[in-house]
């Protein structure tokens, strides 16, 4: 029956009896009458409100049984065209689609952390209070465990892996070496911090990467050796060649016993100072050598860019001035501050600086730009750029090998250097370059 014929059905009856029930007491029918009809009238009253409640009690189990994400309920359909019928068809189409959203979205959950459970990075996603959230199934082999329910016990682990998870902020990375039953790990390690439904967590990915670094610690040597033995070889050629031509005239002259001429005296000191010469230039090689391999640990302390870059000027103002070479400098904030070793990145600054200025020497447009600023991930950068003429691509890959030099008068160890004290910095160097348009070397500084 249509909800509103039953409804309007009881309220006709409920008046009706309420008119009798008037009619009674006014023609003084008896007290059993009367108790009669006002029995009869809070009957039908009480069967009115439920009537009429009956809708709502539905409405609230439909939506409880959505608070509670059953959706299993099934609301009987008779199809004879009244609005009750109506109201049960259209919350079973909801059911029916949240159940589907809901099975579609558990299969999604199950796809992803089955992914996430078979990558070969390490993961591990922790909240605020160091509650872990995933450890997947690589990070588990890393570490060597089983399981892992708050982040302070990697301490046990690895002290410095732990100080690394807990301090890296978004973007940021270091690389730590652990003990594992397989051997020592290098793991680069990586974090992300998120937030979802108002709740922070961090995202942290181990990669084991020893393989990779033994092969290009390899390749290092391979061309490190290749650069020594060059430079090495150029300098004792000469000098055995020279020695040998001395020593037979010598020979020759003492076993003839005839007297050495001043001429000959002469080419013989010519050629001792030649040696000399050699001797002192391999020499300075081996002590450029030493010097990448000692770079002191930096001293830390803050540093005004703007002081930085202001030294700089006053460094290479008689080179600039000279050369007509126009140098401009940006600083976003102004009062910017890098905490840093002074002396060490002021000696890289100067390197790039002077690798800008030859880089300019031949074209008409002789400017370097000093910038310094804060990108995206909370980094500071600061960057050399030049007008110059470009790098070539074959050589952008080699710039930082030591002793490698495009510069004829190049030692081929100042990108080496700065390369080394970025890393002391637990920063690191980028290049980038262009043919006939510029360089730009970027410092980039984990804050």
């Amino acid at each position: 029956m249509d909800y509103k014929i039953g409804l309007l059905g009881r309220v006709f009856v409920l008046t009706l009896t309420l008119f009798l029930l008037a009619y009674i007491i006014v023609n003084d029918s008896g007290v059993f009458a009367i108790s009669l009809f006002i029995i009869l009238t809070f009957v039908q009253l009480i069967l009115l409100i439920r009537y009429a409640e009956s809708s709502f009690k539905k409405v609230r189990q439909f939506l409880d049984s959505i608070k509670q994400n059953n959706y299993a309920t099934v609301y009987p359909v008779k199809f004879d065209g009244t609005e009750t019928d109506d109201l049960h068809i259209e919350f079973n189409a909801i059911l029916a689609k949240l159940k589907e959203d809901q099975i579609e979205k558990e299969a999604n959950f199950h796809y992803f952390r089955t992914v996430f459970q078979h990558l070969s990075i390490g993961l591990i996603t922790f909240e605020a209070d160091g509650s872990v959230q995933i450890l997947n199934t690589a990070a588990k082999r890393m570490l060597n465990i089983d399981k892992l329910s708050h982040i302070q016990e990697i301490a046990s682990i690895n002290k410095e892996l732990h100080h690394a998870i807990e301090n890296l902020r978004t973007g940021g990375s270091e690389l730590i070496k652990i003990a594992h039953p397989d051997g020592i790990m290098q793991l680069s390690v990586y974090a992300i911090e998120l937030v979802l439904r108002d709740v922070k967590f961090k995202l942290v990915s181990l990669q084991n990467i020893q393989s990779e670094l033994e092969e290009k610690e390899m390749e290092a040597w391979q061309n490190l050796i290749r650069v020594l033995t060059h430079e090495i070889m150029n300098s004792i050629a000469p000098i055995s060649s020279l020695a040998a031509t001395i020593s037979s005239d010598i020979k020759s002259k003492m076993h003839l016993g005839e007297t050495v001429e001043m001429d000959e005296l002469k080419d013989y000191q010519m050629g001792l100072s030649t040696i000399e010469k050699r001797s002192e230039g391999l020499i300075n090689f081996v002590s450029d050598f030493r010097s990448l391999a000692h770079i002191p640990f930096p001293k830390f302390s803050a540093i005004k860019i703007r002081e930085l870059f202001d030294q700089m000027d006053i460094l290479l103002q008689s080179q600039l001035e000279s050369q007509d070479v126009k140098l401009e400098k940006q600083i976003t904030p102004e009062e910017l501050l890098l905490f840093a070793d002074c002396s060490q990145i002021e000696q890289v600054m100067i390197n790039l600086t002077q690798n800008a200025i030859h880089a300019v020497e031949n074209v008409p447009n002789k400017k370097i730009f000093l910038r310094a600023f804060i990108d995206d991930n909370g980094k500071i950068i600061i960057e050399v750029e030049d007008t110059g003429k470009g790098i070539e691509e074959e050589a952008l890959n080699k710039i930082f090998i030591p002793f490698f030099t495009t510069k004829k008068k190049g030692s081929g160890i100042g990108l080496s250097l700065s390369k080394q004290i970025m890393r002391r910095h637990k920063g690191n160097i980028q290049v980038k370059s262009t043919l006939a348009q510029g360089t730009v070397f970027k410092l980039i500084f984990n804050a």
